[in-house]
């Protein structure tokens, strides 16, 4: 009977390890990006606010990423922040929770994008092994690409290769913007001449286009965003 009961608790022993998984978890205006190397697809109609952890230590690249009422209009503008770096070590099955360092919400979105300060506590309000870096990783804008015709910025892989031992990860390279269609020419007079007279406009010139061409899509009907995403899309 005593060697059975050996392995039943050899058995019981290795079924809890494998069970082991910590959980961290994000608010809603927070994504992330990749952990261990691992890239996170994630997009506003599919948020993932936990991951599981195992024993270790863990590099997770989070970014601040929410609509925030416009100042200009009654719309709302897309803020974001630079990718920043969460290393934790985990020793335990717990659950552990990102906050803004200031309370339960972000206070000034467009100033905390800017560096975003959080910390990472327990459920259990036990003692937390972490570190926050924060990164130049960013996303250049549809906009700002679309106007000045550099490659698009994969900040999954870069996010990736940040959190992971590999290599770094090269972003492929896209095509040049093309110039519009006639008729795509003809409902953007003013973005048309600009692009003839200058090749590329200042981050705050794009900055005040993506504002402007947010407020005009959040008023058009469904057939014309789809036809201006149509003629967008081949632009990049």
């Amino acid at each position: 009977m005593k060697p059975r009961l050996t392995i039943t608790a050899l058995l019981a022993l290795c079924g809890s390890s494998a069970a082991f998984a910590a959980d961290f978890n994000i608010p809603m205006a927070f994504e992330y990006i990749a952990v261990d190397g691992q890239e996170i697809k994630t997009s506003l109609f599919n948020h993932k606010s936990e991951i599981e952890l195992d024993k270790g230590t863990h590099k997770i690249a989070i970014r601040y990423n929410d609509l925030v009422e416009d100042d200009f209009s009654d719309s709302e503008t897309n803020v974001k922040s630079n990718a920043f770096i969460v290393t934790i070590d985990v020793d335990g099955d717990f659950s552990y929770q990102l906050k803004p360092a200031d309370g339960e919400f972000v206070k000034n979105p467009k100033s905390f994008a800017k560096a975003p300060q959080v910390v990472v506590i327990r459920e259990d309000n036990g003692l937390v092994n972490y570190k926050v870096t924060q990164t130049n990783i960013s996303e250049e804008s549809f906009v700002s690409r679309l106007f000045s015709g550099n490659d698009a910025t994969d900040i999954d892989a870069e996010a990736a290769a940040v959190t992971g031992s590999a290599a770094a990860v090269t972003p492929a390279p896209t095509a040049p913007v093309s110039k519009p269609s006639p008729a795509a020419a003809a409902t953007m007079p003013a973005v048309a001449a600009a692009n003839a007279t200058t090749p590329a406009t200042s981050a705050e010139d794009a900055a005040k286009a993506e504002q402007m061409l947010q407020y005009w899509w959040l008023h058009a009907d469904e057939q014309t965003r789809k036809e201006f995403m149509s003629w967008a899309i081949k632009q990049l």
